[in-house]
């Protein structure tokens, strides 16, 4: 068979076979239910306990964006998220850096996941380095996104029903402990903190646990894979519908896990922060002493597992990204192509899983891996979030087109500028060490963008 019969043409579409469902597992799973479990540690003690309330702070700030989203995949379904808004709301070279940062978050996100799958599997296999499992989960996951969109979202519901069980096995048995035995502080110590409230460490708190929201958005770039809905809905208001059920389902399946564990938790906040190599395993450690080594263990399989899928609704995100990015000529045209018939852009998920590949084994085999993942990630992705809401005030309120619906302005103009200024915020409060990586990589963004420019007049 030819390469243009195998991959397709470069504008070879997508095919449309998901429902709400299908988006719904995408987004649950890369978000994960247990989460917190791999920061919960380290979230206790920047906020001096009040863990569950940076989940609910989180939750609302997490909100306005996934609201500016619904707004925009209404009106753009396409395969680029936010580099399709950003372009259509505020100009192409505006697309391409919010494009450019977002790819941040959907290519190392996967990579941050990949890298907590290793470290469960190594704390239930120690013989095997975890850079063995972390190379092992991307192979694998690699496979199943190639299959093909419909087969990797039917073997994803699956993983994500054995993690919600899980995630209900240990509600009911904090609930049980708790009733049994009491919290071993304050019923009301997740919320207010253990001991004189701080608003700056709640908001510190706040830029990391976005991290375990990243993926929701990431629905959004399934929009052109998204079959109509009944009564004539087109799949953006599917995909708008999906977007804010997952995060209010994981906003509250956070928060509670939170509340639970910082009741039951060993370790005292202060403890925590006086010895940082204890925030990794914390929750581990929780459910240890309050039900014993059968539900550590149980929860570290759950997290090795959900998170290597995690990861693959993150590869399948960045995949749909490069995929998009390449068909409007702002990456090499050959990662445009779709291949037959699974019906999926390979070149570009094969891209992506080179780069997940090397970053979450380079990780992996660091000690300070992680911490320095997670920094890039969030900077990338609180950066790109700011530009879709900017992106909703440039196509609603200054470009509306004709034909275009109402300015409405409370929802295009209000909300779009509080999400705006809550983005800002947890950017300001993030490590000067993020903000430097978020710095270069625009300037290396608006380099490329300017190189761009110059071929194209030439």
């Amino acid at each position: 068979m030819s390469e243009e019969g195998e991959e397709g043409g470069e504008e070879g579409g997508l095919h449309r076979s998901l429902g709400f469902r299908d988006l719904v597992v995408y987004g649950l799973l890369f978000i994960a239910p247990m989460a917190p479990v791999g920061v919960f540690g380290t979230l206790t003690a920047k906020s001096h306990g009040a863990v569950a309330l940076v989940y609910a702070v989180a939750t609302v700030a997490m909100a306005f964006t996934a609201f500016s989203y619904a707004q925009m995949v209404r009106v753009v379904p396409r395969a680029g998220s936010v580099f399709a808004y950003a372009r259509a709301g505020l100009g192409e070279g505006a697309g391409f850096i919010a494009g450019w940062m977002v790819l941040l978050d959907y290519l190392l996100i996967p990579a941050v996941a990949y890298l907590f799958s290793g470290i469960a599997m190594e704390a239930l296999v120690p013989a095997v380095d975890r850079w063995v499992w972390t190379a092992l989960a991307v192979v694998v996951t690699t496979g199943l996104n190639l299959w093909g969109v419909r087969a990797a979202a039917a073997v994803g519901f699956a993983v994500l029903a054995m993690e919600i069980a899980v995630l209900v096995v240990f509600v009911v048995t904090a609930v049980v402990v708790l009733a049994a035995d009491g919290a071993r502080r304050g019923w009301a110590a997740p919320f207010t903190g253990e001991g004189p409230f701080s608003l700056a460490a709640v908001l510190g708190g706040v830029s990391v646990a976005v991290l375990s929201f990243l993926g929701f958005d990431a629905i959004a770039s399934f929009a052109e894979e998204t079959a109509g809905g009944r009564g004539g809905s087109g799949p953006g208001e599917k995909v708008a519908r999906a977007v804010l059920f997952c995060l209010g389902v994981a906003g509250v399946l956070f928060v509670v896990q939170t509340y639970l564990a910082a009741l039951l938790a060993p370790m005292s906040a202060a403890g925590l922060a006086a010895r940082p190599a204890t925030q990794g395993s914390a929750f581990y450690d929780t459910v240890d002493s309050a039900a014993g080594a059968w539900l550590h263990d149980l929860v570290a399989a759950s997290k090795a597992i959900g998170a290597a899928f995690a990861a693959l609704a993150g590869q399948a995100a960045a995949g749909r990204l490069l995929f998009a990015m390449a068909r409007d000529r702002r990456l090499p045209r050959p990662l445009s192509r779709v291949s037959e018939p699974s019906g999926v852009p390979r070149r570009a998920l094969l891209v992506s899983a080179a780069i997940t590949l090397a970053a979450a084994v380079w990780a992996a085999v660091r000690d300070d891996g992680l911490d320095r993942l997670v920094s890039v990630v969030n900077v990338g992705a609180l950066s790109a979030f700011a530009l879709l809401h900017l992106s909703v005030i440039g196509w609603f309120a200054v470009r509306r087109p004709a034909g275009g619906p109402p300015l409405r302005p409370v929802r295009h103009v209000l909300l779009p500028l509080l999400g705006l200024a809550i983005t800002g915020a947890v950017i300001l409060e993030a490590s000067g060490s993020a903000q430097l990586v978020g710095l270069v990589w625009v300037g290396v963004g608006l380099v490329t963008l300017a190189m761009q420019g110059v071929a194209a007049r030439g």
